[in-house]
C-alpha cells in the first residue's frame, strides 16, 4: 500500500483486499475513496455505511475509518495534504481558493450517509477515476495540472448531487485570525491554550491543528505561545506596576518561583534583571 511520506503532496493508490489491511484508523492528509467493486460496510466515526461499486467517500484529518469488507473489494484512494491545492493554486478556480477542498471535506454530512450519484454524474466520475488511473503511470502527479483538475471535477460532482439533494455543505474552514485572537485572549489561561483544548475549540485533530499552525504563521505552537506569554510579561515587569507575585498570578503560575524560573528560561535572563533597566 502506497503511503504519504514527508516529501509527497499527493498520493495515487490502488489495491483489492478481502479483509482491510488497517484497525480504525485517521490520518493527518485527506483521502479520497473510490469503490471500484466490491460491498462492505464503510466505518465511519460513528456511523455504518453499506457501500458498493462506484461509491465515493471522502475523508478529512479529523475523520476515524475502517472498512469491513464483505464481498472482495477494489478501492482506489487519492490521498493528499492540503499543501497540495495550496501549491497549484494558480490552478484553481476562485470559489476553491474561498472554500478550499479541504475545508469542504470536514463537513459533517459528508460522513453520515453514502453520496447518491445520479446515472449521469455517475458515469462522469468513473470516467474521472479511470483518468487518474491512467495518468498515474506518469512519474510526477503531483504536479500534473490534468490530474490536479481531474480531482477538483470530483468535488464538483459531489457539490452537484448534494444540491440535487437539497443538503448544503457549510464546510468548517479555519480562520487564522480566529486562531491567533484565542490565542491572545487566552494566553493568561495555561489550560485554555493548550494544544488538546484550542484543538477541541476549533474542532480539529491534535496532530494536525500542530503541524497545520507551523505551516500557516512558520513557527510551532508552543514557541509562538512562549514568545508571546515573555513579551507581556516582560511588559509588566518593566511598567513596575505589579509586584512579581501579582504577575505571577496573572499569568497562571504557582508563584514567584515558578515565574522566574519560566522568565529566565525564555530570555536567559532573571526577572530581577529585567526590573532594574
Amino acid at each position: 500500500m502506497k503511503k504519504l511520506n514527508q516529501f509527497d503532496t499527493l498520493v495515487i493508490d490502488e489495491f483489492e483486499e478481502d479483509k482491510f489491511h488497517l484497525p480504525r484508523h485517521s490520518h493527518t492528509y485527506y483521502e479520497i475513496i473510490y469503490i471500484i467493486k466490491g460491498k462492505g460496510i464503510h466505518r465511519l466515526n460513528n456511523n455504518l455505511l453499506p457501500y458498493k461499486s462506484g461509491d465515493l467517500f471522502v475523508l478529512s484529518t479529523d475523520d476515524e475509518h475502517y472498512f469491513d469488507i464483505k464481498q472482495t473489494t477494489r478501492f482506489f484512494f487519492i490521498k493528499f495534504t492540503d499543501t497540495y491545492f495550496n501549491s497549484n493554486k494558480k490552478l484553481a478556480c476562485d470559489e476553491f481558493l474561498l472554500n478550499t477542498p479541504e475545508n469542504f471535506m470536514r463537513d459533517k454530512s459528508l460522513k453520515e450517509s453514502v453520496l447518491k450519484l445520479d446515472s449521469y454524474c455517475a458515469s462522469i466520475l468513473k470516467n474521472t477515476i479511470d483518468t487518474i488511473r491512467i495518468y498515474n503511470s506518469k512519474a510526477n502527479i503531483s504536479t500534473s495540472p490534468i490530474v490536479f483538475h481531474q480531482i477538483l471535477s470530483i468535488f464538483g460532482l459531489i457539490k452537484e448531487s448534494l444540491q440535487q439533494q437539497n443538503i448544503k455543505i457549510t464546510g468548517s474552514g479555519i480562520d487564522n485570525d480566529q486562531i491567533i485572537s484565542y490565542i491572545h485572549q487566552n494566553i493568561y489561561k495555561p489550560k485554555l491554550v493548550q494544544i488538546k483544548t484550542i484543538a477541541e475549540h476549533f474542532s480539529i485533530s491534535q496532530s494536525y491543528f500542530g503541524s497545520y499552525f507551523k505551516r500557516n504563521f512558520e513557527i510551532s505552537y508552543r514557541e509562538y505561545c512562549n514568545q508571546l506569554r515573555t513579551q507581556l510579561i516582560e511588559k509588566r515587569i518593566l511598567s513596575k506596576q505589579l509586584s512579581m507575585k501579582q504577575i505571577a498570578f496573572e499569568f497562571g503560575f504557582t508563584d514567584e518561583s515558578h515565574l522566574s524560573n519560566y522568565f529566565k528560561k525564555q530570555r536567559n535572563v532573571k526577572p530581577s534583571a529585567i526590573k532594574q533597566l
